[in-house]
């Protein structure tokens, strides 16, 4: 029987190694800074350490991983406060899945990936000695056997891990902005409900904001994604709606309608629904009658 043989994708392949090497920095540590066209990746052991880049400044601390890619400015410096320890190692990548960390630079590293960067380090030792010197790595003779391939596995390893790492985090994003969403939505149900049930009177922004333990900023802003108004305007859009219908039902006068809405005074009444409407509640029960006679002798 022949089986069939699977082929093994392999989405980072690093060609060649540029440099490993761990520097202890002084405290009032200053590059000039530099680009080149290689892959770098620089990682905080210990310390803090400022850098800035084509794109922005970066303030790294202790668990820290910045990614440069080819041909990015970048100029490391020490704070002044804190001397830095870090790990570097670049290299040859032409992995299309790298353009990831075009967009996606820093990371704080958790015990797993910082695990994986010890095993780099050790097999970077292992493989080219303790101070190797960036751009002439050579192979030790006495390196264990598999050191030089195990070095850059494990540092193909921390990049997928990186990029794992990004994706959960991304997804975990959006389910929190997907549980925030609804928590929203049933927050603005809720006090919606409660207008509707106190459409008399004065109803306050302090008086919801209080009833609902929310901020008054953060209850305008829902609103308004969702309605395109303010609070209390959507609760004089259910008032005059109310009005609206008290008037279909032609069981009350206008005057009665208004009180029973908690209006001061006809003419404030008038004004309001007028503003909401575009019409006075006198030409909108005209308009109602004279509706209802076309439609008698038609």
């Amino acid at each position: 029987m022949t089986l069939q043989r699977y082929p093994i994708a392999r989405d980072i392949v690093i060609d060649k190694v540029i440099s490993c090497h761990y520097f202890e920095l002084a405290i009032n540590y200053w590059h000039r800074g530099e680009r080149h066209d290689f892959w770098e990746l620089v990682y905080i052991d210990r310390g803090e350490l400022r850098v800035s880049t084509d794109s922005r400044d970066y303030e790294l601390k202790q668990g820290d991983l910045l990614v440069y890619e080819p041909n990015e400015f970048h100029r490391p410096s020490s704070n002044g406060k804190i001397a830095a320890n870090m790990y570097i190692v670049s290299f040859e990548c032409s992995s299309p899945a790298l353009r990831f960390f075009a967009d996606n630079k820093l990371f704080h590293l958790g015990n797993e990936e910082i695990a994986t960067v010890s095993l780099i380090m050790k097999e970077g030792w292992n493989t080219f000695g303790p101070n190797p010197v960036a751009g002439k790595l050579a192979r030790q003779s006495d390196s264990p056997f598999g050191s030089e391939q195990l070095f850059v596995s494990y540092t193909e390893m921390l990049l997928l891990q990186l990029m794992r790492k990004a994706d959960v985090l991304k997804e975990k994003k959006q389910r929190a902005s997907v549980v925030k969403g609804k928590q929203e939505s049933g927050l603005i149900d809720k006090v919606t409900a409660h207008m509707k049930d106190n459409l008399v009177g004065n109803l306050t922004l302090a008086h919801l904001c209080e009833t609902f333990s929310v901020g008054r900023t953060h209850l305008s802003m829902l609103f308004k994604a969702k309605f395109d108004c303010g609070v209390l305007e959507y609760w004089n859009r259910l008032k005059i709606d109310k009005a609206k219908e008290h008037i279909r039902q032609n069981n009350n006068n206008l005057t009665e309608i208004s009180e029973m809405l908690g209006y001061n005074s006809l003419h404030y009444f008038s004004r309001q629904f007028k503003k909401t409407t575009g019409m006075t509640p006198s030409e909108y029960a005209k308009v109602l009658r004279e509706r209802l006679f076309k439609q008698i002798t038609d």
